[in-house]
Formats: structure tokens, C-alpha cells, sequence
């Protein structure tokens, strides 16, 4: 019966309107002044008990709440829950006003505090709108790029996965990142930077490995449809300068799933696939997966992303070619601390005048690390919704959404680990002469990782995540070691890159 006999209820405007300022910031007390004590009170409990319950969750689940977030039917629970709760809300501002508000007013009060409530409500429905936005773009993202693991087509992904813990038994994760040049303009696809990720998984420590695009002579694995035609690698003795462009490992993306369509099964990406077999058989590594990018979507990334920040030490050709003795339009000067947009930061990791393959993978390695550095918690955020549309059309990827969770948290391990680079010696190695030492490229990999990992309190298992060849080690010089990230992309004005 309470209820029912409200008190007496304030005259003033400014009264009106600051109680009913509490009662949005704080869902309850306003129908409580208002002389709606019950309903009130339990608005007011169930407020203070999800605020609590968020804080609990935000503290102590945070990685779940994250794995949740690359789950589509969750996401779809979550932006359903998203606008009932902002419905629920302006309700109950709409109701509190409406209870404390007097008997009698004037017409410009009443109208002062339509207004009110409605800024109030508008306070609440525009961020909630944006938030349905961003998490349904982020279910468009999760269902437009990656495909549930009974789906899709792929000549060498894993069949089985683990999904409570994929990483029980694997210590490291092998990821195949490429690059390609498919653009409206251009005929087919070269993959001009392949980059090789090994990720401990305990730790999160990311070891990458810039594949040369000049290599020739690639090598395939033995139970390989591909080693039966290559068994010496892909390639041809005899070649001029000119026809060994077609058998350079830039060219295999495009040339093999040409010259032998189907060869290693249903695959919705063969090129993918090829590369996967000859790049892990060429480093001693079992690669799990590939995410490609192309040059489109890595500018509209790089855009939505704000842009990113990079040290440049060498000025960085944008356009011009080499080989015509045509230069550039434009330059991208040295200088500390450099905030790229999309079409320079393209630019500044592919830029190819006037530089070698050795100084490319260096600022591709740098623009990945620049990515990263940008992808602060307030960027997406602000601008998920951006990010989201740009990597539709950047990403494509044979990684299942049944895995994704699972690499939301290890990525939450390489954000806090340490991202480093594999130097190979091009020389030793004679990465860049017609037949490459892989022997020898093996053995400085398979180093520079066991380098890079902590020693094991227990004997290592046997896992599918690496190979082992059996042969003997061949015979070089000391194994290069690995190099931190942020030393090798600091500024240095001198051009001494550190050893």
C-alpha cells in the first residue's frame, strides 16, 4: 500500500531535475523519492547486482568475456541484451520522472523536463546503438572470415582440434601470414611477403620468420603429391635472371595451383596450401594455418586503426621502378616516430625502389608491430566498427571459429610477450643464389626457437606443432639469434641496424 501514497513530492524544477539525474545514474532511487519504495528497491538491488556482477567479471573473467566475444551466437545474445538493457533503462528514467514529477505544474516545467528525460534517454539509446553495431560487425567479421571446422574446404588444415585445450600438447603454434598483391589492376597473385609466426604457446613469445620472395629451388615434403613432381624443389636449372621470376617462391601462389589444379585435395585456397607444405618443409616447421592479407584491405586497416606509428631510417620510395629506371613520385622521409595512414603505411612495408628484400622485411616486420601497438583497448573501442568492415576485406584465413577463443587468450600472451625476428644470414644460408642451403636453414630455425624458449621443467613430448627431420646438422657458422622487435624497428639515425 505503500506504494500507492506517494509523499510529498518536490515543487522545484532544478529538484525535479537533479533527482531525476540520480535516478538515471543510479536506476532506482529516483522511483524511490518518487514514493515507489518496492519497485524501487528491487530496480535498485538488480542494478547494484549487475554493476557488481561486471566489476567481478571484468576483474577475475576477463578472458572468457573475450573468448565470448568471437562466439557468433553469443555475440547475437549479447547485442540482444545490449538493447534490451538500454530499453529497460530508459524506462525506468521515464517512470521516475513521471513519479517525482508535481501534481500541478506549469507548462514550462513540464516541458524543461520532457526535454530532460529526453537527453537522458538519448544518453543511453546512442552508445547502446553503437555497441549493437559493433558487436553484430564483429559476428559479421567472425562468420565472413573464418569457417566452422566442418565447413570449408582445406588441403592442410588440422582435422581434430582440441577446443577445451588446444595447446595442452602443443608447444608452439605455426602461423603462415602472406601477403598479396591482388588489386583490380592486377592479373593473379604474387605473395609478395610471407612471413612465418612461431608462437609459444605458455608464453605467448612470437618468433618471426621473413621468408625471402626470391627463393627458387623450394622444397616440398616427401609425402607430398608436389615432391613427386619436385622432387628437387620447385624450379629449373638453365633459367636466365627473367624466367626464374616464374619459379621464385613470390610466384608458387599463383603458378602451382595453375599448373596442377586439385593436386592436394578440396581446397578453397591453394595457393595457401602449397605454400603451407613448401615454406614448413623449407624451415623444419608443421605449419597449423595461414591468414592472408591484401595490399585493399591493409590500407583501410591501418586507416581504421587511426594509423600506425614506425621509426624510419632510410627514406622509403613510394612507387618507381627499379628495373625501367623509373622513380618515384614520392618519398617517405626518415625521421623518429613516424604516424602513417593506410596508403603510406602500404607504402612503407612494400616500398621497393632503391631497396633490397632484406630492408623491406624489416619494415613489414615493423608495420606488423606498429598494428599491433595501435590495437589499444580505446582504438577498438571507438573505432571497432571501422576495423571490423576493413577486415572483411583484408583477411582471409583457414583458422576455424571453433579455435578462435582459445586464440583470443594466446593473443592476450603475445601482447604481453615479446615479438622477435629469425636473422637469417642470407650469405651462409645463400638465400639469394639459385640453390638455397634449406639444410642449413633448418638448423638456424630450429636454434633460434630453442633460444628463444624457456627450458622445459619436463622432457619435451612429440607433438604434431614441429617436425624434426632426421639428418645431420649441417655445419655453419653460430646459429643467428633472434632479435627483439623493438630494438630492430627503433630509430637509427646512423643506418646501423643492431646485430
Amino acid at each position: 500500500m505503500a506504494d500507492a501514497v506517494p509523499p510529498r513530492r518536490p515543487r522545484s524544477v532544478p529538484r525535479l531535475l537533479g533527482l531525476t539525474l540520480l535516478g538515471a545514474l543510479l536506476p532506482g532511487t529516483g522511483l524511490i523519492a518518487g514514493g515507489r519504495r518496492r519497485i524501487g528497491a528491487l530496480i535498485l538491488i538488480l542494478t547494484l547486482g549487475l554493476v557488481g556482477l561486471g566489476v567481478y567479471v571484468g576483474l577475475t573473467r576477463r578472458e572468457d568475456v573475450l573468448a565470448a566475444s568471437v562466439v557468433p551466437s553469443r555475440l547475437l545474445m549479447a547485442s540482444a541484451a545490449i538493447g534490451a538493457l538500454a530499453m529497460l533503462w530508459m524506462a525506468v528514467i521515464v517512470a521516475s520522472h513521471r513519479s517525482l514529477r508535481p501534481a500541478t505544474g506549469g507548462a514550462v516545467g513540464r516541458a524543461v523536463g520532457a526535454l530532460f528525460v529526453g537527453m537522458l534517454c538519448f544518453a543511453i539509446a546512442a552508445p547502446a546503438a553503437i555497441g549493437v553495431q559493433s558487436v553484430l560487425a564483429q559476428r559479421d567479421l567472425v562468420q565472413d572470415v573464418f569457417v566452422a571446422q566442418g565447413e570449408g574446404k582445406s588441403a592442410t588444415r588440422p582435422t581434430e582440434i582440441d577446443t577445451k585445450d588446444p595447446w595442452e600438447d602443443k608447444p608452439r603454434l605455426n602461423l603462415l601470414l602472406l601477403g598479396g598483391d591482388d588489386a583490380p589492376s592486377r592479373p593473379g597473385v604474387r605473395t609478395d611477403t610471407v612471413i612465418v609466426a612461431s608462437i609459444d604457446t605458455k608464453t605467448g613469445n612470437t618468433a618471426l620468420i621473413s621468408m625471402p620472395r626470391q627463393l627458387t629451388f623450394m622444397p616440398f615434403p616427401k609425402d607430398s603429391p608436389l615432391h613427386e613432381i619436385y622432387p628437387n624443389g620447385y624450379g629449373q636449372e638453365g633459367l636466365s635472371l627473367e624466367g626464374r621470376l616464374e619459379w621464385m617462391l613470390t610466384a608458387m601462389y599463383q603458378n602451382i595451383p595453375a599448373a596442377h589444379p586439385g593436386i592436394l585435395g578440396p581446397s578453397d585456397n591453394e595457393g595457401a596450401d602449397v605454400l603451407k607444405q613448401s615454406v614448413g618443409e623449407a624451415i623444419g616447421l608443421k605449419l597449423d594455418y595461414y591468414v592472408q592479407a591484401n595490399l585493399k584491405g591493409f590500407a583501410e586497416l591501418v586507416d581504421a586503426l587511426g594509423g600506425i606509428t614506425v621509426n624510419v631510417n632510410e627514406r622509403v620510395a613510394m612507387g618507381g621502378v627499379s628495373s625501367s629506371h623509373i622513380p618515384p613520385s614520392e618519398w617517405i622521409e626518415p625521421g623518429p616516430n613516424q604516424h602513417l595512414d593506410g596508403r603510406h603505411a602500404l607504402w612503407f612495408a612494400r616500398g621497393r625502389y632503391g631497396a633490397d628484400d632484406d630492408q623491406r622485411q624489416i619494415r613489414q616486420r615493423c608495420a606488423i608491430k606498429g598494428i599491433v601497438d595501435a590495437a589499444d583497448p580505446q582504438t577498438l573501442v571507438t573505432k571497432y566498427k571501422a576495423i571490423a568492415r576493413a577486415g572483411q576485406q583484408l583477411l582471409r584465413t583457414d583458422i576455424p571459429q571453433e579455435l578462435l577463443p582459445a586464440l583470443v587468450e594466446l593473443g592476450l600472451r603475445v601482447k604481453s610477450g615479446t615479438v622477435s625476428n629469425v636473422h637469417l644470414d642470407a650469405s651462409k644460408l645463400r638465400l639469394k643464389y639459385l640453390h638455397p642451403d634449406y639444410d642449413a636453414l633448418r638448423d638456424t630455425v630450429e636454434a633460434a626457437l630453442e633460444q628463444s624458449t624457456p627450458p622445459a621443467t619436463t622432457a619435451p613430448k612429440t607433438t604434431p606443432g614441429t617436425t624434426k627431420p632426421t639428418r645431420k646438422p649441417t655445419t655453419i657458422a653460430t646459429p643467428a639469434p633472434t632479435q627483439d622487435l623493438v630494438d630492430a624497428c627503433a630509430y637509427h639515425p646512423d643506418g646501423d641496424q643492431p646485430n
